[in-house]
């Protein structure tokens, strides 16, 4: 199925959106955070690390060291020092930034948390490399909040749907999919969008004549 350039208004109703949540629900019922982690910090260093990066590269430059080191701590990362934690990392994108802020982070959390780290939203937010998306998966994976991280799979897949209207501020489109998404599927509901985005509802060419929300789904942006 082609691209092309169409723009709709129309957006689906609640009990649409209830119906494609359904189908997305039977079809990926494992749906998770696929970041390998061992324990709350060995998350957020992967969901730091895993801005403007797969999660398969960040897992494949951790993956050694949490099996070298399975309770990696904030204590073990300040004691490797940044330029150690860099030589681990260099193959994820914006690798030098990420070392340094996530050496900076683990300082932090020593000196405030005992490096434990926060389960609130400002005290996340206040932390070297971490933004609303971050707080939101960590909140989501950890307290089991209805929070929506917005990745390129949820900002792409909610406006294709027709969940939401189309916009690059994910701001509006975290809030819109709150507004929408029903209550018993609000927890899990940007993992189904991920797992939809990555492995089937793909950028480009999508199987849509094998998605069990085809006749839902508005193909906003798709030739149809």
């Amino acid at each position: 199925m082609g691209l092309c350039k169409v723009n709709r208004a129309k957006l689906m109703n609640k009990k649409q959106c209830e119906d494609v949540f359904k189908k997305l629900s039977d079809m990926w019922p494992n749906a998770k955070c696929e970041l390998l982690h061992n324990n709350h910090f060995q998350l957020l260093i992967a969901v730091v690390l895993s801005a403007q990066a797969t999660d398969k590269s960040v897992n494949k430059a951790l993956d050694p060291l949490l099996i070298k080191f399975p309770q990696f701590s904030a204590f073990n990362l300040v004691e490797m020092g940044e330029e150690g934690f860099l030589q681990i990392i260099r193959s994820i994108g914006l690798a030098p930034t990420k070392a340094r802020n996530c050496f900076k982070l683990s300082q932090i959390l020593i000196d405030k948390y005992k490096g434990e780290i926060p389960l609130e939203r400002e005290k996340l937010e206040a932390l070297p490399g971490v933004g609303r998306k971050t707080a939101n998966v960590i909140l989501n994976v950890l307290c089991g909040l209805p929070t929506m991280a917005v990745d390129t799979h949820v900002e792409r897949l909610s406006q294709r749907i027709g969940l939401v209207a189309q916009t690059k501020d994910r701001l509006k489109i975290e809030q819109d999919l709150l507004n929408i998404v029903p209550k018993k599927y609000a927890v899990k509901a940007h993992h189904l969008l991920i797992f939809h985005g990555r492995y089937h509802c793909i950028a480009r060419n999508p199987k849509c004549e094998l998605c069990p929300i085809e006749p839902l789904c508005f193909k906003v942006g798709l030739k149809h």
